[in-house]
């Protein structure tokens, strides 16, 4: 089983990842890390958006702008770890699923709906916050693309809260935080 790692932690000594750290050692399979802090990931401007859909038109996905979409597809599960900014996630992780969205290779149009052709079953999506989440347009945006988009019939948050309020540090995260699962 081979278990795709989404990192979207921007900060050194992340909270986050100490969460999803603990989180994935239980889990079964070989880890291939995605670390979009690293990525030369590109915004889709006018000039990428024109190329991509005129290679998509024609049915040619051999270019290297569709090797995360790739990649998404092909992995039999997901994990996301990206710290709650701005009542959502870091743009980096916004730009990433951009270019995992791609028709013919993440999705297709039959009847008119999107219909998924991800082989993912499950994605884990994993989150902290220094306050309280009271709107997280963040997992609601990754669960609408995986069960919309993608056809990964399985999603769940795992978010730790309140963090900066309650002083826990990424040391402590595993001891002190309250962690809470989203269905």
């Amino acid at each position: 089983m081979s278990i795709l790692f989404i990192n979207a932690c921007v900060r050194e000594n992340s909270r986050t990842m100490v969460l999803a750290k603990s989180i994935m050692k239980d889990m079964t399979g070989d880890v291939i890390e995605v670390d979009l802090n690293t990525e030369n990931i590109l915004s889709l401007n006018r000039e990428l958006l024109a190329k991509r859909e005129a290679l998509v038109h024609s049915g040619d996905f051999s270019d290297p702008m569709f090797c995360y979409a790739k990649q998404f597809a092909s992995e039999d599960e997901i994990v996301i770890a990206a710290p709650f900014w701005d009542l959502g996630f870091p743009a980096i992780l916004k730009t990433y699923m951009e270019q995992v969205t791609v028709a013919g290779i993440t999705f297709e149009y039959r009847n008119g709906r999107p219909f998924g052709l991800c082989k993912a079953k499950r994605l884990i999506y994993i989150t902290t916050s220094g306050g309280p989440i009271f709107a997280d347009f963040g997992y609601a945006y990754i669960k609408a693309l995986a069960g919309n988009f993608y056809g990964i019939g399985e999603t769940k948050a795992y978010r730790a809260i309140n963090l900066d309020v309650e002083m826990i540090t990424a040391e402590n995260i595993l001891e002190k935080a309250e962690i809470s699962v989203i269905e």
